[in-house]
């Protein structure tokens, strides 16, 4: 049974986020399933986001990811630097090393007042896509010096990867599609780890942002609640809420794949973040995608005579290489004036 976290106006139903229980479906419940589709299929065709409990995921192993979050962004500059991020958008991104300019939401946009260390499923190096150098599956940059670090980042990956699969079937319902729809999709799933580190924006600039209001590009998206506030988002109605942070809960929203692959029947919902809390903010987002060369084409469910396709196929492949010569500084200069997958 779903619930409601209110943001601004109680009243205004496409501005409160659900709260959805999975007790019910993990245990196997009768009529669970159908139930929190129905719920699901609301959340994300009319506001974008909800919030999960009851998920499975252990608050001890969330804690201790946040742990490691301040512990790895702690470390000297140079040090971090030896990890710095690559094509394969693994690695260490530093402050300000990107710029939101994907987004229309925005003008202007100045360097994001944030940096972020990047994790993918933890390839070995001679797994045959490492080996390849096939973009997007290189072995992690993992620090040498951090005892712990990378098992615990592992760990908590595997752990959002279940979840995230677990849901599967929901969404599949929520679209009117059979539940093991998205099963050939996300046989190998694709995703990733950004594990962020806010600092306080004591003077607020214009266009300044941690992270500039944008859209995910994922399929899902899980988010583990923060204690420093600063994640906001943008209503239907244009109106920007600070987001609630429900103890135990996870925020998951949609993004940009979700979104084509729905023919916009499921919402990416534009969010920024902003740091005015006067400490440091750590966030932990967990992309979830699928497999890296599953052509992504308009769902079945999505489309009709009335309603044709209205992006071409693509793939995580080619869109998350758009993304990142638009957005990184880095990836710049790597085939300019291609243009984006819509």
């Amino acid at each position: 049974m779903s619930s409601a976290v209110p943001a601004i106006l109680p009243e205004a139903q496409d501005e409160e986020i659900p709260i959805l229980d999975l007790g019910p479906y993990r245990a196997g419940a009768a009529g669970a399933l159908p139930r929190l589709a129905g719920e699901l299929r609301h959340a994300l065709a009319e506001i974008g986001f909800y919030f999960i409990r009851n998920h499975g995921v252990e608050q001890g192993l969330i804690d201790r990811v946040f742990g490691e979050a301040a512990r790895f962004h702690a470390m000297p500059l140079e040090r971090k630097l030896a990890l710095k991020i690559n094509e394969h958008n693994i690695g260490y991104l530093p402050m300000r090393a990107a710029t939101t300019r994907h987004s229309t939401l925005n003008a202007n946009n100045k360097p994001n007042l944030n940096e972020a260390y990047f994790v993918k499923r933890d390839l070995p190096p001679d797994h045959p896509d490492v080996v390849a150098g096939k973009r997007f599956r290189g072995a992690n940059l993992w620090p040498d010096d951090l005892p712990g670090f990378r098992e615990t980042v592992v760990e908590y990956c595997a752990a959002l990867e279940r979840l995230a699969l677990s849901l599967l079937p929901v969404y599949a319902c929520a679209l009117d599609l059979p539940p093991d729809f998205f099963r050939e999709a996300f046989d190998e799933p694709q995703f990733t780890l950004r594990i962020s580190h806010y600092p306080a924006q004591e003077v607020v600039a214009e266009n300044e942002f941690g992270l500039a209001p944008h859209t995910d590009t994922s399929f899902m998206t899980l988010l583990a609640q923060n204690r420093i506030p600063g994640l906001a988002i943008r209503t239907r109605a244009g109106r920007w809420i600070d987001a609630p942070a429900p103890a135990g809960a996870f925020l998951v929203n949609g993004g940009d794949m979700l979104r084509r692959w729905t023919n916009d029947r499921f919402l990416a919902t534009p969010h920024r973040v902003i740091n005015r809390s006067g400490g440091e903010r750590y966030a932990i987002p967990f992309f979830f995608d699928c497999r890296i060369d599953f052509p992504i084409v308009c769902l079945p469910s999505c489309t009709g005579p009335d309603n044709p396709p209205r992006y071409p196929p693509t793939s995580y492949m080619d869109y998350m290489s758009w993304y990142q010569r638009q957005n990184y500084d880095h990836m710049r200069g790597e085939e300019k004036g291609a243009s984006a997958p819509y």
